[in-house]
């Protein structure tokens, strides 16, 4: 297989599995180095054992480089699709044939490890024929939270990936903004506005009562800039406990105002709770099931959120990510 190829089909399979970030770059730092060599420099270098005299090239990646370079599938490549490389979880199949899109995933302008466009490209060889970039607001800064400044940088930025991507699949702009103590967004109403989707989500003060964190994600949802309230208890399973609020009174104004509820498929989220699920369920809601992803590998992620969505039995009508990206449009009111 091409080198470059299967460096990054390592990257993916280690991102998928929540490696280390550093195992990760290694693999992407040297498919960077080997796409940007002619091929017959890469196995004249690799004859001579030479890759590992480059700069982003070390013993491991070198060795996947040519044992590729001779025809071979790599070793270390044939081991992780052994041990990664099947299923994620069990069910979900045909759901997730039916997913046209994701609404919710970082690049490295917030706290994401990878440019917009390999984060498109990625998206798209899984089969999507469009992806919300939603990289995060200002006052996450601990995130790198893009201030209105850069967001508008980022909105050129995507219009020039979008270009290149070509027909057949569209990358559209959103942020996953952060819903403030008082209910309000943290962003520019103006830019707000320009955004093909907004995520709204809790990243702060998640213990405060639940009289108060039910007006706070009430205000959000109602507001008519929101698309999609995210990871809606807050929760890390196993190290932080959802956080509390009237789930009846928050869903139903989902319903009323049409924001749709996000399955979100982040194996340590995996947010809604079932019980929760199912209640915005008989609540009327529509979903979207994102990945959240913050690398191209976790993008495989939502196969997690469409297995909780079929065990729960949630039409797939009523989830926004299997709709057509014109459909998704409409509905969130933009152009």
């Amino acid at each position: 297989m091409e080198p470059v190829a299967a460096l990054e089909r390592i990257a993916f399979l280690l991102e998928r599995t929540q490696a280390p970030t550093y195992r990760v770059k290694a693999f992407r730092t040297a498919a960077a180095v080997i796409a940007a060599l002619p091929e017959k420099e890469v196995r004249r270098r690799a004859d001579a054992g030479s890759l590992t005299d480059m700069k982003g090239i070390g013993p491991k990646t070198a060795a996947v480089v040519a044992e590729a370079v001779r025809g071979e599938v790599p070793g270390y490549l044939a081991h992780l699709e052994s041990e990664a490389g099947g299923p994620l979880t069990e069910g979900g199949l045909e759901l997730r044939a039916a997913l046209r899109g994701d609404c919710h995933m970082h690049s490295d302008w917030s706290d994401g490890g990878s440019p917009i466009e390999e984060m498109a490209r990625a998206a798209r060889e899984l089969g999507h024929e469009w992806a919300v970039l939603t990289d995060h607001s200002p006052r996450l800064t601990i995130a790198r939270g893009l201030s209105p400044e850069r967001l508008r940088e980022q909105l050129k930025v995507v219009a020039e990936v979008d270009d290149r991507l070509g027909d057949g699949f569209r990358l559209l702009t959103g942020i996953e903004c952060d819903i403030l103590a008082d209910g309000s967004l943290d962003q520019d109403p103006q830019l707000l506005e320009r955004l093909d989707v907004v995520v709204a989500s809790v990243h702060s003060k998640l213990r405060m009562d639940a009289e108060s964190m039910t007006r706070r994600m009430v205000s959000a949802v109602a507001n008519p800039l929101v698309d999609v309230l995210g990871h809606c208890t807050g929760r890390i399973v196993g190290h932080r406990p959802e956080s509390e609020f009237d789930a009846a009174m928050v869903f139903a104004a989902c319903a009323r105002f049409g924001t749709a509820v996000e399955i979100n498929s982040r194996p340590e989220r995996l947010d809604p709770p079932r019980r929760l699920l199912r209640q915005a369920l008989d609540a009327g809601v529509l979903f979207s099931i994102d990945s959240d992803a913050h690398a191209p590998g976790q993008l495989d992620w939502q196969i997690h959120g469409c297995a909780r969505a079929e065990e729960c039995g949630v039409p797939a009508e009523r989830i926004v990510t299997t709709w057509t990206a014109r459909e998704l449009l409409d509905w969130a009111g933009s152009t």
